[in-house]
């Protein structure tokens, strides 16, 4: 199964992430190294938030994932959203 995590930010996340931003890349990167996160990154605008792609994961382990993500920590994400994905073509 794939899930879409989609995330909001602050208006201000430019001026506020550079303390937070390397504990929140290291956070994504793990999740990477397992093979658990595909893709992540800001819009090409960062103020209007940013996707992440899992796959074999439940929606629990994506929570887990928002609930220990230092931006989420520390109110750099005001809110998110989830969304299961059906994949019908992709590349093996």
């Amino acid at each position: 199964m794939h899930y879409i995590l989609f995330y909001d930010y602050v208006p201000d996340i430019l001026e506020r992430r550079t303390s937070v931003r390397p504990g929140h890349l290291a956070h994504a990167t793990s999740w990477l190294e397992s093979g658990r996160l595909l893709l992540a990154g800001a819009y090409t605008d960062p103020l209007d938030g940013a996707a992440f792609i899992f796959r074999g994961v439940s929606r629990a382990d994506v929570e887990a994932f928002v609930a220990n993500d230092p931006y989420v920590l520390t109110g750099l994400v005001p809110a998110h959203h989830i969304r299961e994905w059906n994949v019908v073509i992709a590349n093996p």
